[in-house]
């Protein structure tokens, strides 16, 4: 075990040496994903692999603060996660609450919410809404919570927002349509104001965006990472990064 360990830093000392001077992310967007698969294979509950990724999670801002990024997106919770057995549901929304409240009481970054409050017990969103307000104007990295979030809702309340702003504007709905630009469904998104991600992680193997940042993630580079949520190592960040840097971004170009 301490020879791995020993390779292990060795290894990381070399990644961080190719990095020097390398193109980094602006905007990081990570897919927390596989914590039930991990518990599973060990014999635990999906609970203890969910408090397991939550406890990842500062770790991993850490990284990123390092490496320079300067916005993170988290998705700890999807739209259809809500739909889940409430005996796995429940103490997850607690892990989640507890979680976004421990980095808000670390007072180091900016969080912002990103989800519907739609599906949303009134209490947990009571609570994240209070922990996101106590991190407001701190300098630093911005990091987004994406609680009860779905790429396709999102853009339908991108529409819908819309649609009552030109309609408060004394406007028909001829005319909302007429004048509809996709710089008016950008200005409406959850993440409205901030340029979209320059990457996407997803850990766990899994290599789909299943809605995540539907909008944004158009030009956006993705890395999929064989290894677990609660497994993911720096390592696997710093090669992310390297994959990133080695790669010419088009941009639709």
């Amino acid at each position: 075990m301490r020879f791995t360990n020993i390779l292990y830093r060795l290894y990381d000392r070399r990644l961080r040496r190719e990095l020097e001077g390398a193109e980094v992310p602006r905007h990081v967007a990570v897919m927390l994903d596989g914590n039930r698969r991990w518990a599973r294979q060990i014999g635990k509950s999906a609970t203890f692999g969910h408090e397991q990724g939550a406890s990842k999670i500062f770790s991993f801002l850490r990284w990123c603060e390092e490496a320079g990024i300067e916005i993170v997106t988290l998705w700890l919770l999807s739209t259809d996660n809500l739909n889940r057995d409430p005996e796995e549901l429940e103490p997850l929304l607690k892990i989640i609450t507890d979680a976004v409240d421990s980095l808000a009481s670390a007072h180091r970054w900016e969080l912002r919410l990103v989800g519907s409050d739609s599906s949303m017990p009134a209490d947990v969103s009571k609570k994240l809404h209070a922990a996101v307000h106590r991190t407001e104007g701190l300098p630093g990295m911005r990091v987004n919570v994406a609680v009860g979030y779905g790429g396709r809702q999102e853009i339908v309340d991108a529409v819908r927002d819309y649609l009552s702003e030109e309609a408060s504007a004394g406007k028909t709905i001829e005319q909302a349509a007429q004048n509809l630009t996709l710089d008016d469904i950008t200005d409406h998104l959850y993440t409205a104001g901030q340029p979209d991600p320059d990457l996407v992680i997803r850990t766990s193997g899994e290599q789909r965006m299943s809605g995540f940042l539907l909008w944004q993630s158009v030009h956006t580079e993705l890395y999929f990472c064989e290894a677990y949520w609660p497994d993911f190592r720096r390592t696997d960040f710093l090669r992310a990064l390297r994959d990133y840097a080695g790669r010419e971004r088009r941009r639709g170009r």
